[in-house]
C-alpha cells in the first residue's frame, strides 16, 4: 500500500486542539501542473475546433463581415433588404439604446450571412469531393487532362484557398458511397473466372444469381439505410468483426512491423537513439493535438481522411472474452519502458514542459544502468498479450484486476506508448541477407515476451541504435504509423554531436523513473508460462525473408511506362504461379481514405488478364512484344481495379457489409458464406512513403527504408509487403508458415527475382 499512501496529497485529523491538517506541497504542485496542462489542451482544442467548423473561413473574417454590414447600413446602404430592421424590431429596447439595438441588429444579419457562405461553400467542397473523374484520368505520355477535370480542379482549389488544418476537411468529405449489387456481383464474378475451372464456375454463377435474385435485395436496403445515418458503412464493422472480435493472438497473426533506415545510423548509442525517437514522437503526438500536421493531398488538391490520426498515441486494446475494445485517453503523461526484464515509468513532462532529447537520454541510460532484480515472471509478462485473446482476458480479469499488478497494469495500458530497449544488435549487411531477416523477426515478433502487442506501437531500439517499431492493427493501418516514422526520420538527423549522443545540456534535475512492482501468484506464473509456450510456438513457425532487390526499381519501369505498382503484382502472380504451378485469390490493400473514415479495400490482382500474362510468360511460342502488350494490359486492368476500390468500387467490403447483416437477421446464404470462407493465399501490401515534404529521398536517397511488414494471413499462403525504395530498390517482405508443405519463403523470394529479371528481360531484348 505505500505506493496508495504516497499519492494521497493531504490528510487531516482530528485533535482535543482543532483540525490538524497536513499538505503534501510536491503532489499538489504536480496535480497543478496537471490541471494546468489539461487546461491548456482543452482550450487548444476548443480553439482548433473553432477554425475547423469554419474552415475554409476563418473566425476573422466574422468580425470583417459584420463590420462591413454594419458600415455599410449606417452609411445608407441597406443590403439586407429590410431584414435588419425586421430583426430590430424584436430586440427589447428596454435593454438596449436605439443605435446599439440597431448595430446588434446589423452584427446578427452579418454573423448570419457569414454563416451561410461557410454552409455553401463547405457543402460544394463535399460536392465537388464526390467527383472521382480525375482518377482515372490519363497519366504521362503528354496525354490531356478533360476540360471537366481542369474546372473541377479550379473550383476546389478557389474554395480551399486557406492553409487546412489536420481536420479542416473532415466536414467536407464525402461519404463512402455503396454499390449496387449488380455491379458487386459482376466485378466479384470477373474476379474469380481464372481461379475456378468451367463446371465450378457455372456453380459459381448460379448462387451469385440466386443471392442476387433474393435476399440481396433485402440485404442491400438495409445497408443503404445505415449508410444514411453513418459517416462510413464499412469501418465500424470492419474494426469489430475483423479486429476486435477476433480471438487469435495479435502476434504475427495481426500486427504490423516497420524498419529502421538501413543504410546510416545517425548514432551508435542506444540511450540517445532512444531519446532523439521518443521526442520527436512526442512532438507528432503534439501536431496531431494541436491540429497544425498538414492533412495529406493526392496530388496536392484531394485531402485524405486524417481520422486514424487521433489514437495514435495513448491508446491500448484491452482483451475481452467475446471482444475486445480500444481504450483511448485524451492525454498520457507517461511512457512504459522494458527493459533487461524490467518494466518503468518514466514521465515525459517536468515542470510542465515537455523533456528535451537530452533530458530523455540521461532517463534512458538511468534505465539501462539499473542493477534492479528481476521480479519472478515479470520478464515474461508480455507473452500474456502474445496469447490468444481469451486467455489474456480471462487472466487479466483474474491476476490484473486489483492491487499492485492493477496499478502496474494501468500504468502500461494508459501509457502514451511502450518503449522496449533491446539486448542485441539489429544489423543489415548487404553480403548477409539473415541478419536482415533477424531484424524482422525481431520487430514482428521478437521473444514473444518482449513487447506489449496490445499497444497502439512499441517503439523498438536495438543496442547499436538500430530502431523499428510493432504496431496493433486494429486502430488505424500502416500509412499513418509510416507517416509518424518519415516526420522522425526528418527531424532527428542533426539532434546529435560528434560522440553521437544528443545534442544540449539538461536543465532540469530529473526524478529517476519509477520501477514497476508486480505481486504475481503461482497460478498466474502458469499461466503466464503456458503464454510464453504458445508465443514460442506461434514464432517458431514463422519463416520471414526479407529480400532487397537492386538490380533496377521504378525508375525503369517507369520507362517502360507501366505502374511499379501494377508491375510488381504481375511479378508476384509469375512468381506465385510458378512456385505452385496454380493461381490463387490474391489479396492487395488499397485505401479508402478519399471519404470519411475510410480504411482500406481489397484490391484483387489475379485478373484474367494477369493469367494470361503470366501463362504466355513460359510460352516460347509467344512473342517478346506478345508479351509486353499483355502485360500492359494485365497493368491497366489491374490499375483500373485499384482506381475503382479508391472510389467506394470495390468487391469485398460491400460483400462483408451484406454478410454482417444477414447475420444480425439471421439469413443464411450459401454464397455470402461461401465467398467470405475463402482464404487469402497470397496476401500482398505495398508500404507507402513520402507522406511528408520534410523526408526528400531525392535528396536523401541513403534515407531510405527496407519498409516493414506482416505474418502470412492463410496456414499454407505468403504475407507479402514491399516498398519502392527510391529510383533502384524494391524490398519485399515474404512471411510463411514453416509448417506448411506448400510454402517456402526462400523459394518464394527466388521465384520473385526469377520473374523480376524475366520481365526486364522482355523489354531489353525487345
Amino acid at each position: 500500500m505505500a505506493e496508495a499512501h504516497s499519492a494521497v496529497a493531504f490528510s487531516f485529523a482530528i485533535t482535543h486542539d482543532g483540525l490538524d491538517v497536513n499538505f503534501d506541497w510536491e503532489v499538489l504542485t504536480l496535480v497543478l501542473q496537471a490541471a494546468v496542462r489539461s487546461s491548456r489542451k482543452r482550450l487548444i482544442r476548443f480553439k482548433n475546433g473553432v477554425h475547423n467548423g469554419v474552415y475554409p473561413a476563418s473566425p476573422h473574417s466574422l468580425v470583417v463581415v459584420v463590420s462591413l454590414v454594419t458600415a455599410l447600413y449606417f452609411a445608407g446602404w441597406d443590403v439586407s433588404r429590410g431584414i435588419i430592421p425586421w430583426i430590430e424590431q424584436y430586440i427589447p429596447c428596454e435593454y438596449f439604446a436605439p443605435k446599439a439595438a440597431l448595430a446588434l441588429s446589423c452584427g446578427l444579419f452579418g454573423t448570419f450571412i457569414w454563416w451561410s457562405f461557410i454552409l455553401v461553400v463547405r457543402y460544394t467542397l463535399k460536392f465537388l469531393f464526390i467527383y472521382k473523374g480525375w482518377m482515372y484520368e490519363p497519366r504521362g505520355g503528354g496525354k490531356p487532362v478533360s476540360n471537366k477535370t481542369k474546372l473541377w480542379v479550379a473550383f476546389v482549389k478557389l474554395l480551399s484557398y486557406r492553409k487546412p488544418m489536420l481536420y479542416s476537411f473532415q466536414g467536407s468529405l464525402p461519404g463512402l458511397p455503396v454499390p449496387t449489387v449488380r455491379d458487386t456481383m459482376q466485378r466479384y464474378l470477373r474476379s474469380v473466372r481464372p481461379l475456378l475451372d468451367d463446371e465450378k464456375y457455372s456453380r459459381m454463377e448460379g448462387l451469385a444469381e440466386q443471392f442476387e435474385n433474393g435476399i440481396a435485395k433485402k440485404l442491400q436496403r438495409y445497408l443503404v439505410l445505415k449508410s444514411w445515418f453513418t459517416s462510413n458503412y464499412v469501418s465500424d464493422w470492419w474494426e469489430e468483426y475483423v479486429y476486435l472480435r477476433g480471438r487469435a493472438p495479435l502476434m504475427v497473426n495481426s500486427n504490423f512491423y516497420g524498419i529502421d533506415t538501413i543504410l546510416i545510423n545517425p548514432t551508435n548509442v542506444q540511450a540517445a537513439r532512444t531519446a532523439s525517437l521518443i521526442h520527436y514522437c512526442l512532438l507528432f503526438r503534439r501536431l496531431i493535438e494541436r491540429q497544425q500536421l498538414e492533412p495529406i493531398l493526392v496530388q496536392g488538391i484531394v485531402p485524405l481522411c486524417s481520422s486514424q490520426y487521433e489514437r495514435v498515441f495513448n491508446t491500448t486494446r484491452i482483451p475481452g472474452i467475446d471482444t475486445d475494445k480500444v481504450m483511448h485517453l485524451n492525454d498520457s503523461t507517461h511512457l512504459a519502458v522494458y527493459c533487461n526484464g524490467c518494466w518503468y515509468k518514466l514521465n515525459i513532462y517536468q515542470n510542465g514542459r515537455l523533456l528535451r532529447p537530452c533530458e530523455f537520454e540521461l532517463q534512458i541510460q538511468k534505465i539501462l544502468d539499473s542493477e534492479s532484480e528481476v521480479q519472478k515472471g515479470e520478464e515474461f509478462l508480455g507473452a500474456l498479450t502474445a496469447a490468444d485473446r481469451v486467455t489474456w482476458a480471462k487472466a487479466r480479469q483474474t491476476f490484473f484486476s486489483k492491487g499492485v499488478n492493477r496499478v502496474s497494469l494501468d500504468i502500461i495500458e494508459k501509457a502514451a506508448f511502450v518503449v522496449v530497449l533491446a539486448a542485441e544488435d539489429y544489423e543489415f549487411d548487404r553480403n548477409d541477407p539473415s541478419k536482415l531477416d533477424t531484424f524482422g523477426r525481431n520487430l514482428l515478433h521478437g521473444k514473444g515476451y518482449d513487447r506489449w502487442f496490445d499497444k497502439s506501437f512499441n517503439l523498438i531500439v536495438a543496442k547499436n541504435g538500430k530502431f523499428g517499431f510493432n504496431a496493433e492493427h486494429s486502430w488505424a493501418d500502416a500509412p499513418i504509423v509510416a507517416h509518424m516514422w518519415e516526420y522522425c526520420m526528418a527531424e532527428e538527423r542533426e539532434g546529435y554531436d560528434e560522440s553521437g549522443h544528443c545534442i544540449g545540456t539538461p536543465e532540469v534535475e530529473l526524478p529517476s523513473p519509477t520501477r514497476l512492482k508486480w505481486d504475481l501468484s503461482p497460478e498466474c506464473l502458469e499461466t503466464i508460462t503456458n503464454c510464453v509456450q504458445l508465443a514460442q510456438n506461434i514464432l517458431n513457425d514463422v519463416d520471414l525473408r526479407i529480400f532487397m532487390h537492386d538490380m533496377y526499381g521504378k525508375g525503369f519501369i517507369k520507362t517502360c511506362k507501366i505502374s511499379p505498382d501494377a508491375y510488381i503484382q504481375m511479378a508476384l502472380q509469375l512468381a506465385y504461379f510458378r512456385s505452385a504451378n496454380k493461381f490463387c485469390l490474391t489479396y492487395e490493400a488499397s485505401m479508402t481514405r478519399l471519404f470519411r473514415d475510410g480504411r482500406t479495400e481489397t484490391v484483387r490482382p489475379c485478373t484474367i488478364e494477369s493469367s494470361a500474362f503470366v501463362r504466355a510468360m513460359d510460352d516460347r511460342s509467344i512473342s517478346n512484344s506478345e508479351k509486353i502488350s499483355l502485360l500492359h494490359k494485365a497493368c491497366l486492368v489491374h490499375q483500373r481495379g485499384i482506381q475503382n476500390a479508391m472510389c467506394g468500387m470495390g468487391i469485398d467490403r460491400h460483400l462483408f457489409c451484406l454478410y454482417v447483416i444477414s447475420k444480425y437477421l439471421e439469413i443464411d446464404s450459401p454464397f455470402l458464406k461461401e465467398v467470405l470462407g475463402e482464404p487469402w493465399r497470397l496476401s500482398t501490401s505495398q508500404t507507402p512513403h513520402g507522406q511528408t515534404a520534410r523526408l526528400d529521398l531525392k535528396k536523401h536517397p541513403e534515407c531510405i527504408s527496407a519498409g516493414g511488414g506482416f505474418g502470412p494471413v492463410a496456414d499454407d499462403g505468403y504475407g507479402v509487403s514491399y516498398i519502392i525504395a527510391g529510383e533502384d530498390i524494391i524490398f519485399f517482405h515474404v512471411s510463411s508458415k514453416k509448417s506448411s508443405l506448400e510454402t517456402d519463403s526462400s523459394r518464394f523470394v527466388r521465384h520473385i527475382e526469377k520473374a523480376l529479371d524475366d520481365m526486364k528481360q522482355l523489354f531489353i531484348q525487345k
